[in-house]
């Protein structure tokens, strides 16, 4: 093994030191929490990763919310669609409307007209 005949100065050691930055970490925001996590690590405060739970409890927990809320959801669209047809029968009756008022006008301008020519 080599060994240095001499030893190396401050100056000599600081200058090439010198390039020894300290770098911030790379952070990123949970997606369950929005708390800020190292990337590529566990969140400390809810304890998921890439919107997953890592403890097994926590993914049991998960996963039967999900199977509880698919029926909800169900409902939800056909609620949605049910809503959406009744909008639209309004929307059309509201068109009938005002078609036959848009006529009736019309038809009393023109007994005015034919009252004002005679």
């Amino acid at each position: 093994m080599a060994v240095p005949k001499k030893r190396t100065g401050h100056s000599a050691q600081g200058k090439r030191r010198a390039n020894w930055k300290a770098t911030k970490p790379e952070t990123t925001i949970c997606s369950n929490c929005g708390e800020p996590v190292l990337t590529h690590t566990v969140c400390t405060a809810c304890g998921y990763y890439k919107g997953e739970p890592v403890r097994l409890q926590d993914k049991a927990a998960a996963v039967a919310v999900k199977e509880t809320k698919k029926p909800a959801k169900k409902t939800a669209k056909k609620s949605t669609k049910k809503a959406e047809a009744k909008v639209e029968e309004t929307k059309a009756e509201e068109v009938k409307v005002e078609e036959v008022k848009a006529e009736e006008t019309a038809v009393e301008e023109e007994k005015e007209d034919k009252s004002v020519e005679e």
